[in-house]
């Protein structure tokens, strides 16, 4: 039983995938940009509805 088919599937992935793609430098895959000091923000902390933020079971019930 020849299995010619094992044989024509490895020339073919050969074939494919002979050569790497070049390499990318890191350089090349980042990016960067300058930001204000408040990029679109909400206002700052207020601890007056700090609370808002927080899930509690207790809190949720009405405890």
């Amino acid at each position: 039983m020849a299995d010619d088919g094992g044989a024509d599937a490895a020339e073919a992935r050969s074939e494919r995938f002979r050569v790497l793609p070049e390499r990318i430098r890191f350089e090349d895959m980042t990016e960067t940009s300058d930001v204000s000091s408040h990029a679109g923000a909400g206002p700052g902390y207020d601890p007056e509805r700090s609370w808002t933020f927080y899930s509690c079971l207790p809190l949720d019930l009405g405890l």
